[in-house]
C-alpha cells in the first residue's frame, strides 16, 4: 500500500499526478503534504488527485459553509478554505488537535485560519451539539467525511440533517484499497474491518433515495453525494 490510486498501473498513476495534479497543486498544499509525508499515519492524508476534485466540487457549487469530519493534518481542510470565499466557514471536527497543530502553521501563514472553527471532539457528539442549533439545520452547502469507517452511516444520518437541499456530501476511503471488491479471504487482515462497514455503507448509500451518488476512483475511492430533499 504504497499510495491509495486504486490504478492498477502505478506509473499511470504516476503520470496523471504528475500531468494533471501537482502542476496545479498550491504551494501550501505542497507544503502539508511534505509535512505529512513523514508522519507515521501519512496514510490519513487526502489524495491530491481527490483534493483536485474536491476543489472543483467546491467551486461548481459555490460553496461557502461547510463541514469536515477528521482534520489529520489538514491537507483538505487547507484545500477548502482557501477555495471557499474570504467569508466562508469551515466548522472543523476532529478528536486529535495534536495532528491538526502540524499543519496549522502553513494555514497560519497563508492567512485563512480565520474561516476555521476547529472542534476537538468525536464527531457524533460535536454533530448532535450542532443539531440542536436550528440554524445549523439544513444549512451546509458541503461535507467532507474522512472520520472512522465503523461510524460511516451515524455520520450520513446527521449530517443529512445539516447540509441544505442541492448541497454535496464527500466521503472518502469508500473503495477502502479496492477490498470492496475482493473476497474476503484474499483481504489482508489489516483492512477487513473497514471493509466490512463500507461495504454496508456503500450498500446503504447506494439505497437512499435522498441522495444522488457518484463513485470516483481517485485516491481511495471518493462518493460525491448531493441531497435532493
Amino acid at each position: 500500500m504504497e499510495h491509495k490510486g486504486l490504478l492498477q498501473s502505478d506509473e499511470l498513476y504516476k503520470y496523471i499526478l504528475e500531468t494533471n495534479v501537482y502542476p496545479h497543486e498550491p504551494e501550501p498544499l505542497k507544503e502539508i503534504r511534505a509535512l505529512t509525508a513523514s508522519h507515521r499515519l501519512l496514510f490519513m492524508g487526502t489524495s491530491p488527485d481527490a483534493g483536485q476534485m474536491i476543489e472543483m466540487l467546491l467551486k461548481l457549487t459555490g460553496a461557502k459553509k461547510t463541514l469536515e469530519l477528521e482534520v489529520y493534518t489538514g491537507y483538505s481542510l487547507l484545500l477548502t478554505a482557501l477555495t471557499i470565499p474570504e467569508d466562508g466557514k469551515i466548522v472543523a471536527i476532529d478528536v486529535n488537535r495534536e495532528f491538526y497543530e502540524i499543519g496549522r502553521p502553513v494555514i497560519e501563514k497563508v492567512g485563512v485560519e480565520h474561516k476555521i472553527n476547529f472542534i476537538e471532539s468525536e464527531a457524533i457528539p460535536a454533530l448532535d451539539k450542532l443539531l440542536q442549533d436550528p440554524d445549523n439545520k439544513g444549512s451546509f452547502d458541503y461535507v467532507f467525511v474522512d472520520a472512522d469507517k465503523v461510524n460511516y452511516l451515524n455520520y450520513h444520518d446527521k449530517v443529512m440533517k445539516l447540509v441544505k437541499v442541492n448541497g454535496i456530501i464527500v466521503y472518502d476511503n469508500t473503495l477502502w484499497y479496492g477490498s470492496v471488491a475482493k473476497s474476503e479471504d484474499s483481504v489482508p487482515e489489516i483492512l477487513k474491518e473497514g471493509r466490512t462497514n463500507l461495504l454496508k455503507f456503500n450498500k446503504a448509500l447506494a439505497e437512499d433515495p435522498r441522495v444522488k451518488i457518484s463513485t470516483a476512483p481517485l485516491g481511495d475511492g471518493i462518493t460525491v453525494c448531493r441531497r435532493v430533499y
